[in-house]
């Protein structure tokens, strides 16, 4: 299943709620429960997502041949990178959630459990669609992949109170997406959400979280571990293998800005630091393939 739909709903949960990004408290206050806020929170969210539930199942698959709900095996396709998407996403989602929740005052402690539904809550309805495709169906890996991402994000803020490990997304172009353009994307918008030959799913860490306080580590330094693969063109290895492709996973080591380090009080400047530490910034990285060996690229998107 394309990367599309996740993301749509992970644009939803921080595009419609950029103010509340902007102004979360600090961990070190509790502000009593802001009932108008939640209130908007609440109204805000169930409108604006089941606006985008009906426009999908409009324009996604209003003509697509239905069956009764099913669920599909595609956990061995695409070399798992939707899998990771899956993840990122729901990670990134319940984050928002949290936020949204301490904005409006939630005691920490719910705010992280009730926030980090957000993730499940947004993608398990798109699996309910799924479910009753008749090309495809619902699938027990994407299911498992949101809850991974949004517990991983729980896990975190219960233990420490901050996101010390951001899973992040990069992409470039490739030359495969005009072998399949409209499987792989026919545009560079389409192509960022679909050919899983160009994205790269990261883990990136802030080492000096784990370090004392004396520690001259700089804050904004992250070190970051990324999954990926290429030539996979079809979902399936003897697809690949029968057009001439020979599908291999990338593993990348690369350096990282921690970009939440440089926020302040400028709440424009920090609703985009907010958004953009989903992404990893370009950096030089070392690659490793089974098939290259190890390559080493001066600036790698």
């Amino acid at each position: 299943m394309s990367l599309r739909l996740p993301v749509f709903s992970l644009l939803l949960s921080l595009l419609l709620f950029q103010p509340v990004i902007a102004g979360t408290l600090p961990d070190s206050v509790q502000a009593p429960v802001n009932k108008k806020r939640l209130l908007i929170l609440g109204s805000s969210f169930a409108a604006g997502y089941t606006g985008m539930l009906v426009s999908l199942n409009e324009a996604w698959y209003q003509n697509q041949e239905r069956t009764d709900f099913h669920f599909f095996n595609d956990n061995h396709q695409w070399k798992q990178v939707d899998k990771a998407g899956h993840f990122w996403s729901a990670f990134h989602e319940s984050r928002a959630g949290i936020d949204m929740l301490r904005w409006a005052g939630v005691a920490d402690k719910k705010a992280i459990l009730y926030g980090g539904l957000l993730g499940v809550v947004l993608q398990t309805p798109i699996e309910v669609f799924d479910g009753y495709q008749s090309d495809y169906g619902a699938s027990v890996g994407d299911l498992v992949a949101n809850t991974v991402g949004s517990a991983a994000v729980v896990a975190q803020e219960l233990a420490w109170r901050e996101v010390r490990i951001m899973p992040k997304y990069s992409f470039h172009t490739t030359r495969y997406a005009d072998v399949r353009p409209n499987v792989l994307g026919n545009n560079l918008t389409e192509q960022a959400l679909k050919d899983y030959n160009g994205q790269t799913y990261w883990l990136s860490v802030n080492p000096s979280a784990f370090l004392t306080v004396e520690s001259r580590f700089p804050k904004w330094l992250n070190m970051a571990v990324g999954y990926g693969a290429e030539e996979i063109v079809y979902n399936s290895k003897a697809g690949n293998e029968a057009a001439g492709f020979n599908a291999h996973r990338q593993y990348y080591l690369s350096p990282d800005l921690n970009l939440l380090h440089f926020k302040g009080r400028n709440k424009i400047l920090n609703t985009a630091l907010y958004i953009l530490s989903a992404i990893k910034i370009p950096a030089p990285t070392l690659e490793y393939t089974s098939k290259n060996g190890l390559k080493a690229h001066a600036l790698y998107f």
